[in-house]
C-alpha cells in the first residue's frame, strides 16, 4: 500500500480550517480515503502491481480520482491489487500479498482486494475500485463489505491501468465504482463519481432515475441461485437463501423460475468479449500461438479455454457478431425488468479460499468436492458485466466457516439506485456490515 501521509495531514488541517470558517468543499469534505492502485492519482505512484511501473508517477488524476478530490476527499494511500488487475486474488512483486482480515490465510479477492480488505479492517473510509470480471464484487463478498459495479459508461474509466499509462480510450466491459461499509456509502460514491467525461459534458448531463421502490415489500424480485455452469457451495447457498427468505417475509414478490437469459450462452459471449479486451496487452508471440490454436477449434466447443482462444484471436467481424449477440442479451434483460425490479444471485461459488500463487493457467477451485476451472468462478459476475448492468454486492452474514457471504443484486441498466436502495433495505431486515474479529 503506497501512502502519502504528509500531504494528507496538510489537507486534513486545511479541511478543518475551512469548516471552521463555514466553508464546505463538497459531499466528501475531509473524508480520508484510498484508491485502488490501478487508478491514476497525481503525486503518488500508480503501479497496477507491475514492477515495470514501480516508478510511474502520473502528472494528473484519473477523472474518477479528480471527482473524489474535488468533492473534498483526502486521498492518503493506494490499495493493493494483482499485477495488471488480472486475478481473483491480490498479490504482486511490488507490494506483496494482501490478506483477508477475516482469516489471513485466505484471499481478500481481486482485483480490488486491497480495497475490500482495507475497508473491512477499518483502515480506510471509502474506496474507488474497478471491475471487468467481478473485481469490485468478489472482494466485497470475500471481505463482507459493499461494492457497486455501476452501469457501463456512467463513471469515466480513463486513467485506469490497464490499458497502458496514457491510454485515452475506454475499454469494453470495464467500469470504475465505489466501495464502502454501507449501501449509503455507495449512494454517496455514485453521486460523486457518475457523470459524463469532460469531452461529453458540453452537450449532456446525467440524471440517473431514483430507486423504483422505497419499501422492500414493494419490490418484484427475481431469484437465480443455481446454475450448472457454476455450482455454489452448500454454505454459501444457505446464507443466500436465508437472505431471500427475509426478502419474502417483507412481502416482496419473488420469482425463482424465470431466467432473463440462458446462463451458459451468456457466459460464452462474455468470455469472448472479455478476452478480446484482455488480449490487447498480450505479448505478440502469445497472440500468434492463440491465432494458430483458434484454427483448430470445433465450432461446438464452447468451453472456457476455447472461448479464451476465440476471444483473444478474434477479428473485428467476429467481435461485431458477438457484440450483436450481447445486444440481444441486453434486450432480453430489458424485457425481464419490465416485470421484475431486481435479480438476486450469488457472486462467487465459495467463501474466501486459501492463497494460491501457483501458475494461474493451471489453477482450479473446489466447490463441495467438485473441481472447477479457476476462471469458471466469474460466471455469476459475467451475467451483469456482459449486459452492462449495475450490480451491488451486499453482505448477508457469515457462512458456517465463519467467513462473509455477499449477495449480488442486479438492476436494470442505468437504474443503479434501485440496486443500492434494495441493498440498504435488505440491511434493515438482516443487518449489514460486520467488522472482522479484532477490527471492531
Amino acid at each position: 500500500m503506497a501512502l502519502d501521509l504528509e500531504r494528507a495531514r496538510m489537507r486534513a488541517r486545511e479541511a478543518d480550517a475551512a469548516l471552521a470558517c463555514g466553508e464546505s468543499w463538497g459531499p466528501l469534505h475531509g473524508l480520508p480515503m484510498t484508491i485502488k492502485d490501478s487508478i491514476e492519482v497525481a503525486g503518488m505512484p500508480t503501479t497496477a502491481g507491475a514492477p515495470e511501473l514501480r516508478d510511474h508517477w502520473p502528472a494528473t488524476h484519473a477523472p474518477a480520482a479528480e471527482r473524489a478530490v474535488a468533492a473534498g476527499a483526502i486521498v492518503f494511500g493506494k490499495t493493493n491489487l494483482p499485477i495488471y488487475a488480472g486475478d481473483a486474488q491480490t498479490y504482486n512483486a511490488v507490494h506483496g500479498t494482501t490478506r483477508n482480515p477475516w482469516n489471513p490465510e485466505r484471499t481478500p479477492g481481486g482485483s480490488s482486494g486491497g480495497a475490500a480488505a482495507a475497508l473491512a479492517a477499518g483502515l480506510t473510509g471509502f474506496e474507488i475500485g474497478s471491475d471487468i470480471g467481478g473485481s469490485i464484487r468478489n472482494p466485497a463478498h470475500y471481505c463482507g463489505v459493499y461494492g457497486l459495479k455501476p452501469s457501463y459508461g456512467v463513471v469515466p474509466s480513463r486513467g485506469h491501468i490497464p490499458g497502458p499509462p496514457g491510454t485515452l480510450s475506454e475499454s469494453d466491459l470495464g467500469v470504475l465504482g465505489p466501495m464502502g461499509r454501507s449501501a449509503a456509502d455507495l449512494t454517496l460514491g455514485l453521486h460523486v463519481l457518475a457523470g459524463p467525461d469532460e469531452w461529453d459534458a458540453r452537450a449532456y448531463r446525467m440524471t440517473m432515475p431514483p430507486s423504483r421502490h422505497e419499501r422492500l415489500g414493494d419490490f418484484r424480485v427475481g431469484v437465480w441461485m443455481a446454475d450448472p455452469s457454476c455450482p455454489v457451495s452448500r454454505d454459501v447457498d444457505a446464507r443466500l437463501h436465508a437472505a431471500v427468505d427475509a426478502v419474502a417475509r417483507s412481502g416482496a414478490s419473488l420469482d425463482p423460475h424465470e431466467r432473463p437469459v440462458d446462463g451458459a450462452a451468456s457466459f460464452a459471449i462474455y468470455l469472448r468479449l472479455l478476452y478480446g479486451v484482455l488480449a490487447g496487452s498480450f505479448p505478440e508471440q502469445v497472440l500468434k500461438s492463440l491465432d494458430a490454436s483458434a484454427t483448430r477449434l470445433a465450432d461446438d466447443d464452447q468451453s472456457l479455454p476455447s472461448n479464451l482462444v476465440r476471444g483473444a484471436s478474434q477479428r473485428h467481424r467476429e467481435w461485431s457478431r458477438d457484440h450483436e449477440a450481447r445486444t440481444r442479451l441486453r434486450a432480453a434483460w430489458h424485457d425481464y425488468f419490465r416485470e421484475h425490479d431486481v435479480l438476486l444471485s450469488p457472486i462467487m461459488p465459495t467463501t474466501a479460499f486459501p492463497h494460491d500463487h501457483s501458475e494461474i493457467a493451471t489453477r482450479s477451485i473446489a466447490v463441495d468436492g467438485v473441481t472447477l476451472p479457476y476462471f469458471q468462478m466469474i460466471f455469476w459476475a459475467g451475467l451483469a458485466s456482459v449486459a452492462y448492468l449495475p450490480a451491488v454486492v451486499a453482505p448477508v452474514g457469515l457462512a458456517a466457516d465463519g467467513l462473509p457471504v455477499g449477495i449480488q443484486i442486479v438492476a436494470p441498466y442505468l437504474e443503479d439506485r434501485t440496486a443500492i436502495r434494495f441493498a440498504e433495505l435488505l440491511a434493515e431486515e438482516i443487518g449489514g456490515f460486520i467488522a472482522p474479529p479484532g477490527f471492531a
